[in-house]
């Protein structure tokens, strides 16, 4: 038997049958072209199908509306136009015999006026939205009646389209935002009670299933606790769970709470959060936690997850590593790509699937971090005989030392997974050699890879070294020939330094360096906890080292508004309302 057997039998909602339950959920890497899942978009998904997946949902907040601003390059589902894509579309999904959903929506003031149409953005009530500043106007009954026909004529589409289904997602967008009492201060019959505020999701559904038959699965994403005080509580979301009509829909973000959910509505439940490994999925779905387990950005790292699975090759599996590089990405209105499969995505130009080359050449990789390591990989894959070089006593570059990070540790998972294909792939591998030109070419290669990286540019501004303090790591105590003062603050203080507090008590920073702005420098710290520079927030916190020159840089700050009162001892009395000191508000971290 399987060690994954829960995960990889089939499951059957409304007729339609899926070979396992293996899900990529529904997100939007903004690949639509014209707002229409084009070849790209398709053959992206495709590659999953081809991977095994039982079923993958595409258009992550697919618009159904021309007044739902797309702002981060979805499809829009408003229109018959993007019916005769989806068949093409489901074509080529079902030809490897996975499912295929949708996901449609309406953003509601979850844009901004500025995007689609230029439209003005609409809600329950005109509440300002906390992630794009759109104040929306109130809906009328007129404009709910709208929205709810387009709801169900873009379900309908999707039908016509040859979808197994489609998925409405509530949270947070605008089904969402009638459903919280946090965006829903409605007097009328869509306000109120949990009943009222949902009526808007009810109708919605009814309508749906009116135009789409009884043999097309219909879901809703939502979040069944918003753990926020004055949103959904989690005893409002199994209630609202108890009245679903029958059908499939997302869970809560939390395993737990799935279950409840799944018990309460007694219909099948997909897990929407982030199931990072397979076997954390199989002991879900074990023990009837959910119904069908989404693993997406595990899939953009690996879309062949199952069927290495079904090999019995679990520990070949490319890991997410969780780094949210896809994501941010999109945020910042760029399409998705993984950290570490440079595929995913560019399936069209850059396939998973290595060909083997027409000659067998003898290639040398100098370097064994994440890009020399991959080179390796993808050359012996190949079918050349490669011979990598580290000067290190272990393969993972830099990896390495941002895994050293409590909240990267899971970083790591790059260095090891590479290291681990490099080993099944008979690379011959030579750590702590350090090589040059005739060594190098003392193995007659015909190719030579330098993968070496570079080297950080350390230099500061004349007469700022005193200001860089490094906790003791891998630069050691040598920077530019010079010995550096080493500052461990949280513990307790060092050296000719003062910090936010008096001398000789704790602090939870650590100073790492300075960060150039408009005027002079500026000091930049890390919480205890993490690795990336951050700027002060409160100017009167930071530290200032104590020497001849600390009053002439002290001037210098002034100047640039960058000024550390609560370490200054010639500081000005606090304006009232503003804390005094930094000992007087706690250990509060800055982030």
């Amino acid at each position: 038997m399987s060690p994954f057997s829960h995960l990889l039998s089939p499951l059957t909602i409304r007729g339609r049958t899926f070979k396992n339950r293996v899900l990529s959920t529904s997100h939007a890497p903004g690949y639509a072209d014209g707002g229409k899942p084009g070849a790209r978009y398709q053959a992206y998904h495709e590659e999953k199908a081809k991977g095994g997946i039982g079923l993958t949902m595409f258009g992550g907040s697919s618009n159904v509306s021309r007044d739902s601003g797309s702002i981060y390059g979805q499809i829009y589902v408003g229109d018959d136009g993007v019916i005769p894509l989806f068949r093409q579309f489901a074509q080529r999904i079902h030809s490897h015999g996975a499912g295929l959903m949708c996901q449609i929506t309406h953003m509601g003031r979850r844009t901004g006026w500025a995007a689609g149409d230029w439209l003005p953005t609409m809600a329950p009530s005109p509440i300002r939205d906390p992630a794009h500043g759109s104040v929306p106007f109130e809906m009328s009954a007129r404009d709910i009646a709208r929205i709810t026909g387009a709801f169900a004529d873009a379900a309908w589409r999707c039908r016509e389209g040859g979808l197994d289904g489609c998925e409405i997602l509530a949270t947070p967008h605008l089904v969402g935002q009638f459903l919280s009492p946090l965006s829903n201060h409605r007097t009328d019959d869509y306000g109120g009670s949990l009943e009222n505020r949902a009526r808007f999701l009810m109708e919605m559904l009814d309508a749906a299933r009116a135009k789409v038959g009884d043999d097309f699965i219909l879901g809703v994403r939502f979040a069944a606790d918003e753990s926020n005080e004055g949103g959904i509580s989690a005893h409002e979301g199994i209630a609202l769970a108890e009245n679903f009509p029958g059908m499939a829909f997302a869970s809560a973000s939390h395993i737990e709470l799935a279950r409840r959910v799944r018990q309460a509505s007694g219909l099948p439940v997909f897990q929407a959060s982030r199931l990072s490994d397979p076997a954390t999925a199989d002991w879900a779905i074990g023990e009837g936690m959910v119904d069908m387990a989404g693993l997406t950005r595990p899939h953009m790292a690996d879309p062949h997850i199952v069927a290495k699975l079904e090999r019995g090759e679990a520990d070949r599996i490319r890991p997410c590593v969780g780094a949210g590089y896809c994501i941010d990405r999109i945020y910042g209105g760029r399409d998705a790509f993984c950290i570490h499969n440079v595929s995913t995505g560019r399936e069209l130009t850059l396939p998973h699937h290595i060909a083997p080359a027409e000659t067998p050449l003898r290639v040398t990789v100098i370097g064994g971090g994440p890009a020399g390591m991959e080179a390796a990989r993808v050359s012996a894959l190949r079918g050349h005989k490669v011979t990598l070089f580290e000067a290190g006593s272990r393969l993972g570059g830099q990896i390495l030392l941002a895994a050293r990070t409590g909240w990267r540790k899971d970083m790591i998972g790059i260095a090891d997974w590479l290291a681990g294909e490099i080993e099944a792939l008979g690379i011959d591998v030579r750590t702590s050699r350090f090589i040059d030109g005739p060594e190098v070419l003392a193995d007659a290669p015909d190719v030579v890879l330098i993968a070496t990286g570079g080297t950080p540019d350390v230099s500061l501004a004349e007469g700022g070294d005193d200001l860089v303090a490094y906790r003791q790591g891998p630069l050691g105590s040598d920077f530019r020939g010079r010995q550096v003062r080493t500052l461990t603050l949280g513990e307790k203080t060092h050296g000719n330094c003062t910090t936010g507090r008096s001398r000789g008590q704790t602090h939870p920073h650590r100073i790492l360096g300075y960060r150039r702005r408009s005027g002079p420098r500026s000091v930049a710290r890390l919480p205890a906890r993490g690795h990336h520079l951050g700027r002060c927030r409160s100017p009167w916190q930071g530290a200032v080292p104590r020497s001849q020159e600390t009053l002439q840089r002290r001037r210098l700050a002034m100047r640039a508004g960058q000024v550390h009162r609560a370490l200054s001892r010639h500081r000005k009395r606090p304006r009232a309302g503003r804390p005094r000191h930094s000992d007087q508000r706690g250990d509060r971290r800055i982030d």
